[in-house]
């Protein structure tokens, strides 16, 4: 058993949100209810979700996004200098039955100096503190999440002649909040990135060298900008990053192992833990994790957010044998491949579903180390 985040049995973040949830935001859209109102029905909701992560045995917890529409537009578009576009992008997400759907999320750019105006999560994590038992945990949009898509077009060149004071700028607003975070008691920070692990696509990776931008050289430069952010961070505060191929009403966008970037990221990252997607074969086997330095906990992501079905305790502690092949079993954990809510829609599962899967999580990280 082990009191330092990850737990041997964690995960992402994101939630079902609850329908009284999903009504209130609607109303609050509508104009039929205020911001005050809006919150209250979100630390019910909230506080009910706690106790809900706590009673299946999770002993690191979140506000289940609860609060947030989208897991990484609600926290960039707080940041001075960053704006936000509606309809202008199509992404086109793949089902497991082999049918697309499409989806146009809103796109970011940036037209100002980007500043860390005020504390973005600070009064989100002094409710969740006031609520748990266990460790509170926070998770955050990568700072990539704010320069893959767009690129340097997304970028006012006016603003921002030169991209390095971009990034330098874009870190230090990351390390504000994190210090602010830090200063409320917070010691368990996730940020949560697509990029990298889209990446992993040979096909991306295509599109993304004729665009003019290096594969390996992102791979590095987004590594550093995770390092940045949380340079300077309390010696006791867990710093994690979860990589995603993508997550909307159990459809992903990308596919392929982490062979092309896990030297470079697993090496260059400062940080004490990946949440790694290995669901299915999308992600490729285990090999990479060869790469591991012995210091870094790898969660593996063997349970799957985007179906009902829970999967088989034989079968995902196999699963976990093959991992220890290539990484001490001391440095493994376990947990689903991402969270059961990357946005309000949610995945195509029932609420009880992310409850038992969450209790199968408990039982196999029992078995396995003790938890």
């Amino acid at each position: 058993m082990t009191d330092r985040p990850p737990f041997r049995a964690d995960h992402v973040g994101s939630f079902l949100r609850p329908k009284t949830v999903v009504d209130a935001r609607a109303q609050r859209a509508e104009g039929d209810i205020g911001p005050e109102e809006l919150r209250e029905v979100e630390d019910e909701a909230i506080a009910e979700v706690v106790r809900q992560q706590e009673d299946v045995g999770l002993r690191g917890i979140t506000d289940g996004e609860f609060r947030r529409f989208m897991f990484h537009v609600d926290f960039l578009e707080q940041l001075d200098g960053v704006t936000v576009t509606e309809g202008n992008f199509l992404a086109r997400f793949h089902r497991l039955d082999g049918s697309e759907i499409e989806f146009s999320p809103p796109t970011m750019g940036v037209d100002g100096p980007i500043r860390h105006a005020r504390p973005i999560q600070g009064a989100d994590f002094d409710y969740l503190a006031s609520q748990v038992t266990r460790t509170p945990k926070v998770s955050i949009p990568a700072p990539s999440m704010l320069h893959f898509r767009g690129g340097r077009q997304g970028i006012s060149e006016e603003v921002y002649p030169d991209l390095d004071q971009f990034f330098d700028d874009l870190t230090a607003a990351y390390r504000d909040e994190i210090a602010d975070l830090a200063s409320r008691g917070a010691r368990y920070i996730q940020m949560d990135d697509t990029n990298l692990a889209y990446l992993c696509d040979p096909e991306v990776r295509e599109r993304t060298a004729a665009r003019g931008d290096d594969p390996d050289d992102l791979t590095r430069l987004y590594s550093r900008l995770i390092t940045d952010a949380f340079a300077g961070r309390p010696d006791d505060m867990v710093a994690a990053v979860h990589l995603c191929r993508g997550n909307f009403q159990s459809a992903w966008v990308t596919k392929g192992g982490y062979e092309p970037v896990a030297e470079i990221l697993f090496n260059e990252m400062d940080v004490d833990a990946f949440f790694l997607e290995y669901d299915d074969e999308r992600s490729g086997d285990f090999a990479p994790l060869r790469f591991m330095p012995a210091d870094k906990t790898v969660v593996l992501g063997l349970m799957s957010s985007k179906v009902p079905d829970v999967e088989d305790a034989d079968e995902v502690k196999k699963r976990i044998d093959e991992a220890a092949q290539y990484v001490p079993l001391d440095q493994l954990a376990l947990s689903h491949q991402c969270g059961f809510s990357s946005t309000a829609h949610g995945n195509k599962l029932d609420h009880d579903d992310q409850w038992r899967k969450l209790a199968r999580t408990v039982e196999v990280a029992r078995d396995v180390w003790g938890y």
